[in-house]
């Protein structure tokens, strides 16, 4: 039996903003650069209140609160703080699984400090984190990570839920459906129709009946549905890609993007010296007027050997976009892909 934590930061950058401002303290604070086309990144608990969210538009967040303070992202000091609390993660166990900066699973099955239960761990840390890092964490403790993220939302801002493995039935029974992972706006509808609106709703159908509704993912409905989670917590997991994008205050054609492409590389390039492993592919992303995403990809001979090289490759994909010209664009990003280890070979095509 595993014992498992999830921790996730309060209101991660806002309340970053509000430690290192006095002046932010109590006030609703929106993580944004303010502007036609940008979207929220994080907001106070104050601002969340008045009905702002993270991805909203900032415009709409300003119009829902007057009186936000809009503060433009420093990833920097985000990261600087992040780092930090992985380091009071890793007095307690070397099992620790990031999923963002700002959230996080550790396996304390066994730990470190000898404390006699994992809810005994999750309180020392949370209290570390907000005596050392002037923060404040939620946290869920349960036997798997599926439990535990579902566990550590119920007691937000600054709280501990925790399941024993006896509780799991009954802690799952009337939670919605919509709370199981993958389950959006259509498969919640798919399973309303079928008269499932809770998890324990859920459980009176059985394995093979849902594969058939749903497929692969059928299968999974069944266990989670159950408080099944077989999956371990995995340290240290290879990076997939690094990627960096921005949106335009202006529609923009390709021929005018020059100067954003090579601003993005620049962010990507400086991200990859944080990297061991090897980049082979470099990918190019298009946003539409109408929001259609476009992805052109290379896969060069070589790495580029430095940002200004890496942002020549991005701007000639422009040329396989295959659109007309005057087509206009509202995002654009630069990213890097097919990590491999220093070394290893790449497959060959033919």
């Amino acid at each position: 039996m595993r014992k498992v934590i999830h921790v996730d930061m309060d209101a991660f950058y806002a309340s970053v903003e509000q430690r290192d401002d006095p002046a932010l303290r109590g006030r609703p604070v929106v993580v944004a650069w303010k502007g036609a086309r940008s979207v929220v990144c994080a907001a106070s608990y104050e601002a969340r209140t008045f009905g702002v969210r993270s991805a909203m538009p900032a415009l709409r967040a300003a119009r829902l609160c007057p009186e936000a303070v809009f503060v433009p992202p420093d990833f920097t000091r985000y990261r600087a703080a992040s780092k930090a609390t992985r380091e009071i993660f890793r007095r307690h166990t070397g099992l620790v699984e990031p999923l963002s900066l700002d959230e996080a699973y550790l396996d304390v099955t066994t730990n470190k400090t000898a404390l006699p239960t994992a809810t005994a761990v999750a309180k020392t840390i949370r209290a570390q984190i907000r005596d050392e890092l002037h923060l404040t964490a939620s946290a869920g403790v349960a036997p798997n990570k599926f439990l535990a993220k579902l566990a550590s939302d119920l007691r937000k801002p600054d709280g501990l839920f925790v399941v024993q493995p006896e509780e799991v039935d009954a802690f799952l029974a009337g939670l919605p459906v919509g709370r199981i992972p993958g389950v959006g706006k259509v498969t919640d509808a798919q399973l309303a129709a079928l008269g499932i609106r809770t998890i324990g709703d859920l459980r009176g159908h059985g394995a093979g009946q849902l594969e058939r509704r749903f497929g692969r993912y059928g299968r999974r409905l069944y266990e989670l549905a159950r408080g099944i989670d077989e999956r371990p917590v995995e340290p240290n997991q290879p990076t997939q890609s690094i990627s960096a994008e921005g949106t335009f205050e202006r529609d923009q054609p390709l021929d005018a993007m020059e100067g954003r492409i090579r601003s993005l590389a620049l962010k990507v390039w400086e991200a990859l010296q944080q990297e061991h492993r090897v980049p082979r592919t470099v990918v190019l992303k298009l946003k539409t007027h109408d929001f259609k995403v476009l992805t052109r990809s290379i896969t060069p001979p070589q790495l580029p050997a430095s940002a200004a090289e890496l942002a020549e490759v991005a701007l000639a994909l422009r040329e396989r976009v295959g659109r007309p010209a005057k087509a206009l664009y509202r995002l654009v990003g630069v990213g890097l892909s097919n990590f491999r280890d220093p070394g290893e070979r790449q497959p060959e095509l033919f």
